[in-house]
This record gives C-alpha cells, structure tokens and sequence, in this order.
C-alpha cells in the first residue's frame, strides 16, 4: 500500500496536469523536488506523510540540498514546496502549512553573457565556413542563427516555429512565448534571405525511407522531423567553435546580444521588452548594467590616469 506523501504528490500532479494544465516540464520539476523530499524524509525516518512533516523538517530537506544546487534552484524548489502545501490546505488535506514561512535565498543576479558585434557576425555567417557539413543544413542553421541574433528568439521559440507562422511578406514572426503568449517579432533582410534560402531546400528534408516530412515544423532535421531545442542548441554549439572558438555557446547568449546592440544602437528599453517578450520591464533593465559596464570599460581604457586623479 502506497505511504500518505506518496498518494499526495501523486494528486498534487494530476491536479497540475488536469485543472492547473501547467506545462510538462514544470509538471515534471514539481514531481522531481516532491519526490527529492519523500526519498530524504524516508532516509531521516521522518513520517511519509505531508501532513505530519513540520517547518524543521522542511529546512532539513532545503539544507541537504545547499551543497549541491545554487541558490536559484534552491528557490525554485521552495516555490513547489509552498504550491503543494496550498494545495492540500485548499483541499482540506491539512490544516497547517508549514511551508509558508520557508524564505527564499538571495541569488546574485548575473549579467547577461553576450558577443561583440564582430562575434555575432562570425557566429552567424560560420555555416558558410562549414565544409563537412551537409548543404541543406548549412542553409538551416544560417536562417536559425540569423533569427536567433536578429530577432532575439528563445531557442524554445525557434524549436516552436511553423510554417504559417512565417509572414515572409511583412517579415515578421508569430512567436509562441512563455506561458503560451504570442507576439510579433520583426526580422530583418539578412534573416529574410536567409529563411528564402532555407525554405527553397526545406521540402528535400524527408525520411529517406518513407518520404514523410512534418508538415507544419518551419526547420527540420535531416530526416524530415521537427527540430528540438537540444538540436537547435547543438547547432549552436557548432558555430559558436567555428565561428569564435566558443564551443560553449548558448542560444540564449544570441538572445542576450540581440538585445545588448540593440540598446547600444539607440532602442528604447520598452521596445527591447516588447520584442523580447519579458513580462516585467525590469528583466530587460538588466541590458543597460551590461552597456554601463562596456562604457566604464572603454573609458577606463581611453583614460587610464582618470582614477587616480581622484
């Protein structure tokens, strides 16, 4: 027979899946953490019941975890700790909910990682270089890297795009963003002749075997099925060492560019917001500590006597 906390989390997920219809990722990093506290509750001795587990208790299970998580994914399990308790008060399972008083670590906010202006473009125009690779998907990942900088896509985004979200006459992208938001995203002609290119060869993408194709997905992979996020990262990966040396690439760090030269070109930071697609204007503030930074950087190289005039 399945102990309490067992039964709990189990209707704890259903109700995720069914009445909240939160994503399946967030369903699964729900079940993970909930599954972390079962598995260091049993292995304490502590009763397998969420109902009788306390405040202390709780602590215990974030401390076992310091070591090991940053303080980011330290807060993000106590956000799933504070939602599975509200949920069993609101179902009547308990009365008390000893995650309420459970604080969320301070986490340093880190600057955005970016390439210079030169980098993006190596970045960008390294599949040109890429001799071993197959030209139809050389013709792919430049129209991917072109709107992964250019538009600054999420890589989620990108993997998401279909056929019909492409208005190839207006140049622009009807993105699906978090939470299921869509938006407008313009593109630019470097990107529209790329997607040209890409879309002329897109239809020779097919199973050798059987000749299907996914009929929606915009890019593709060789044998003709939507393309992931971890391949879309993978190409990233790519170019990233080809085009700079940076195997370590992240989409997002195009994403991150995007936004950082288009602060430095003049936009304002609501566009920046809109294009983005950041609920809260303050993500995007982030880009103008990474500007500030770059011009004390190229000051303090034009003026190295500046400091110690002071």
């Amino acid at each position: 027979m399945e102990d309490p906390l067992t039964q709990q989390i189990a209707l704890f997920v259903r109700y995720l899946e069914t009445e909240r219809r939160s994503s399946p990722r967030t369903v699964e990093t729900y079940r993970r953490t909930l599954e972390q506290l079962r598995a260091w509750a049993a292995g304490e001795g502590l009763p397998l019941d969420a109902t009788r587990l306390s405040t202390a208790a709780l602590r215990g299970f974030l401390a076992s975890l310091f070591d090991t998580n940053a303080s980011s994914t330290l807060s993000k399990k106590i956000a799933t700790l504070r939602s599975f308790y509200r949920f069993l008060v609101r179902r009547k399972v308990t009365r008390q909910n000893p995650a309420a008083v459970l604080r969320t670590p301070k986490s340093k906010r880190t600057l955005p990682r970016f390439l210079t202006v030169d980098d993006a473009v190596r970045v960008v125009e390294a599949p040109a270089e890429d001799a071993a690779r197959d030209p139809r998907l050389v013709a792919r990942d430049r129209a991917m890297l072109e709107l992964l900088y250019g538009s600054g896509l999420r890589v989620s985004e990108l993997a998401g795009l279909t056929l019909a979200r492409v208005e190839r006459g207006r140049r622009t992208l009807r993105v699906l963003g978090k939470g299921g938001k869509e938006r407008v995203v313009p593109f630019g002609e470097p990107a529209a002749d790329a997607l040209e290119g890409y879309l002329s060869i897109r239809d020779q993408l097919r199973d050798p075997k059987s000749g299907e194709q996914h009929p929606e997905a915009l890019f593709l992979g060789i044998r003709g099925t939507r393309l992931t996020a971890r391949q879309v990262q993978n190409v990233v990966h790519r170019y990233g060492a080809l085009g700079t040396g940076r195997g370590d690439l992240h989409p997002h760090a195009l994403r991150h560019t995007c936004a950082t030269h288009l602060l430095d070109a003049g936009a304002d930071l609501r566009s920046i917001q809109e294009l983005l697609g950041h609920a809260s204007l303050s993500t995007t503030q982030r880009y103008t500590h990474v500007t500030v930074d770059r011009l004390m950087e190229v000051y303090d190289r034009a003026f190295p006597l500046a400091h110690d005039e002071e």
